[in-house]
């Protein structure tokens, strides 16, 4: 289990949690994108299954391409919702070591005092992680309970229904339950930002669909970005100097990596179509996604997570 360092003091300032942010998804046209694989047919189980997979998967954790289906930005602001006061409590990593509220706090700390480090001038810290339940206004559009974490590059800011790890990943596609299950999306969603601040999501101008394809190779590069920051979760600091994350073990990456696995497109389809078209995949199987986790967590550094400019073969993991 990770371990916060008890003296280290949260940063709270770019952290809420808001009630009342607006519902539905922004501008009236809901989420068009394709589900992996197409619409299957049926009710039932399935049929939820496949409307949660529609829009946390080629949104949530896609954002590559407009997420709200072309809503439009100015009708949606962050200032229409209130911060409910979830996180004041939370003041240090012993607050994080006995409360998962302060432990998201500590997370997005070291999430961003790994990413100063490493991009220096580059960098520019989120806006801010918000956590909703019921439905919440984004410079993206509106988005509402079925929507799982992700990223809006239009305000730079990670969004998060704190009940789509039990409900969604757990329940409904049998991913893992555990602390760190959240802290891998949540790293691989601030993964999403750093390769807006490095202009690769601006790479990304179509809906092509595919192993290779340019959304599947944006997705990989944010698994990868987030392996990179596991490797250097325990170096991270407060802004005394205070080192946030004492420790992080190898049950903690085990369970990224099977999180990974839930959330391959592969796995997906078996779960709600009982078959695979690799063609329509929108962020990589399970393989491809556990794989460029660990070229992250292993070796990583930017120019090796660069899927850019891998080859094919790489981005599938053979190269």
């Amino acid at each position: 289990m990770v371990r916060f360092n008890p003296k280290a003091r949260l940063d709270r300032s770019r952290v809420r949690d808001v009630r009342g942010g607006g519902g539905g998804l922004g501008g009236g046209t809901g989420m068009r994108l394709p589900i992996p694989g197409g619409v299957a047919g049926g009710g039932g189980i399935g049929g939820i299954i496949l409307v949660i997979v529609l829009v946390v998967l080629t949104q949530c954790t896609g954002v590559s391409l407009n997420p709200f289906g072309g809503a439009d930005y100015s009708t949606s602001r962050l200032s229409d919702a209130q911060d409910s006061g979830r996180y004041d409590h939370c003041e240090t990593g012993e607050d994080a070591n006995e409360d998962h509220d302060c432990a998201r706090v500590a997370i997005e700390n070291s999430l961003t005092d790994y990413w100063d480090s490493e991009l220096g001038e580059q960098f520019r810290a989120i806006e801010t992680l918000t956590t909703f339940e019921g439905s919440v206004s984004t410079g993206c559009g509106g988005a509402d309970s079925t929507v799982g974490p992700f990223y809006c590059p239009a305000d730079d800011s990670i969004y998060l229904d704190t009940t789509f790890f039990d409900q969604v990943l757990e329940r409904q596609l049998g991913g893992p339950d555990g602390g760190f299950v959240e802290f891998y999306v949540l790293a691989h969603e601030y993964g999403h930002h750093i390769s807006n601040l490095l202009g690769f999501m601006g790479q990304v101008r179509t809906q092509e669909t595919g192993p290779t394809s340019p959304g599947v190779r944006l997705e990989l590069q944010a698994d990868c970005y987030a392996g990179m920051w596991a490797h250097h979760a325990t170096t991270t600091e407060d802004e005394a100097g205070e080192v946030l994350i004492e420790d992080l073990s190898q049950e903690d990456i085990d369970l990224a990596l099977e999180a990974a696995s839930a959330v391959g497109d592969d796995y997906i389809q078996k779960k709600t179509q009982g078959q695979v078209t690799e063609e329509s995949w929108t962020h990589g199987s399970s393989a491809q996604r556990r794989h460029w986790f660990t070229i992250g967590y292993e070796n990583g550094s930017l120019d090796q997570c660069d899927t850019f400019a891998a080859s094919e073969a790489e981005v599938l993991g053979e190269g």
